[in-house]
């Protein structure tokens, strides 16, 4: 089907960024965006903290969507090309997947490139999944689901510490959720078809995917380590059961879509799930539109599938 309308509009009218990509000044402009405090989503209750841990104290943010005696847990990485996105851009994303969920959402703000080295943000979002485990108590858990989600970027980041996590032998995690995930960081246009399918004109385009993801691996993030690219990671067997959501209309299509096949190969529980007409960021951009505000309550029927 075609681009969706309102993207169609928004992507015709979006400016690119003039001259050289500078991480204060775009973090600024998207700080600008966020809506004002009285025109979000009410919850229960929405609280600042500061994660202890062993990666040092780490900014959280904790979503209860009702009041209750015992919650599932989900961790939330928002996106950003690993140098953007904060809990201020993607608290409306949080709120929603509390909403919607009905669980504990615990969004991490987690270190950033270039200013924190790889893989300072990555060891950020493994400390605070086991943090949560930890402070069960103190956060309600039930004990049941620890799940984790983010997108984009931090879709790549519920990935690595799934991964980690298992090889740690931490086995906790119940589920992981990969919003139009980015897996794969070496970003030859002919590695996937949707590459070049979707290379202009949706908004998100193929030839800013390596200067967007340079501050990350510039850092020391080498895209041939799985850590960084998850997709290469030789061995998916043992990992979480996983969601894959995608979006027709993105360059990273096919690699989110090629790790939801991979995972099913490796004997992992995954789904696979295209949003047709939409692009990449649709879910922190266009979930307010009632068909892809359906993203949240897909991820809501996987949680309790399990």
């Amino acid at each position: 089907m075609p681009l969706h309308p309102e993207i169609a509009d928004f992507v015709a009218n979006l400016q690119p960024p003039e001259g050289p990509l500078a991480p204060a000044v775009l973090r600024a402009a998207e700080e600008q965006q966020v809506a004002p405090f009285a025109e979000r989503l009410p919850l229960h209750a929405v609280d600042d903290t500061v994660a202890r841990t062993a990666s040092g104290g780490i900014p959280v943010r904790i979503y209860t969507p009702v009041e209750a005696d015992a919650y599932g847990l989900l961790v939330y990485f928002h996106g950003g090309a690993f140098f953007l996105g904060s809990l201020e851009t993607h608290d409306h994303v949080a709120r929603s997947l509390a909403r919607e969920t009905g669980l504990k959402v615990v969004s991490v703000g987690f270190r950033l490139a270039p200013e924190s080295a790889f893989p300072a943000g990555l060891d950020d979002c493994h400390a605070v999944v086991r943090w949560a485990a930890a402070e069960g108590e103190s956060l309600a858990w039930d004990g049941k689901t620890l799940a984790l989600a983010g997108d984009s970027s931090g879709g790549n980041l519920v990935a690595a510490v799934a991964a980690r996590a298992h090889d740690d032998g931490f086995d906790r995690i119940t589920h992981q959720v990969l919003y139009y995930p980015s897996l794969d960081l070496d970003f030859d246009a002919d590695r996937y078809p949707s590459l070049r399918e979707n290379a202009v004109g949706y908004g998100l385009e193929t030839a800013g995917l390596k200067p967007f993801n340079a501050f990350y691996t510039g850092s020391g993030a080498d895209p041939a380590d799985p850590r960084v690219s998850p997709i290469k990671r030789a061995d998916l067997s043992g990992l979480p059961p996983a969601l894959v959501v995608t979006a027709e209309y993105d360059p990273m299509r096919d690699e989110g879509e090629l790790y939801g096949r991979r995972l099913r190969e490796a004997g992992v529980e995954a789904t696979v799930s295209r949003y047709e007409g939409a692009n990449h960021g649709f879910v922190q951009n266009f979930s307010r539109i009632p068909e892809f505000h359906q993203v949240f309550t897909e991820t809501r029927d996987f949680l309790r599938r399990r």
